[in-house]
C-alpha cells in the first residue's frame, strides 16, 4: 500500500461516492461496508487520514479511544445487544485493502473462532 492519504474513504467522506452512513460526528464517520462479511458489518473511520493501526502515535491517544467508544455507540445504534466483533486490518499480511484506519463492526450472527 502507499501512504497516499486519497483513498475510497476520503471520496466518502468528501461525498463524492454514495454509502450508507449511520453515524459522523467531528472526528468520525461510519457506514456500511459494500461487502458485507456478517449481516451486520459496518466501518468505523477517523476523519483523520491516518493509514493503519500500525501509524498510530501518542499523539492519537484521544482519537483511539473516541474510534472505540464511536464503536460502542454505532454498535448499539444497529441492535447488536447480543454482541458483536471489532476487527482492526493492519498492513497486506492483516488484510488491510484500504490504506485509511479502519475498525469494522460485525455483527447479527454468531461470530466463530479462530477467524481465519
Amino acid at each position: 500500500m502507499s501512504e497516499t492519504t486519497e483513498t475510497i474513504f476520503s471520496k466518502i467522506m468528501r461525498r463524492e461516492i454514495p454509502a450508507e452512513i449511520v453515524y459522523e460526528d467531528d472526528l468520525a464517520i461510519a457506514f456500511k461496508d459494500i461487502h458485507p462479511q456478517a449481516p451486520v458489518h459496518i466501518l468505523v473511520i477517523p476523519k483523520e487520514p491516518i493509514p493503519q493501526l500500525a501509524s498510530v502515535e501518542s499523539k492519537d491517544h484521544a482519537l483511539m479511544g473516541h474510534l472505540l467508544l464511536t464503536v460502542k455507540r454505532v454498535a448499539q445504534q444497529a441492535g447488536l445487544n447480543n454482541g458483536y466483533r471489532v476487527v482492526i486490518n493492519t498492513g497486506s499480511n492483516g488484510g488491510q485493502t484500504v490504506n485509511h484506519l479502519h475498525l469494522h463492526i460485525l455483527g447479527g450472527r454468531q461470530m466463530t473462532w479462530p477467524p481465519g
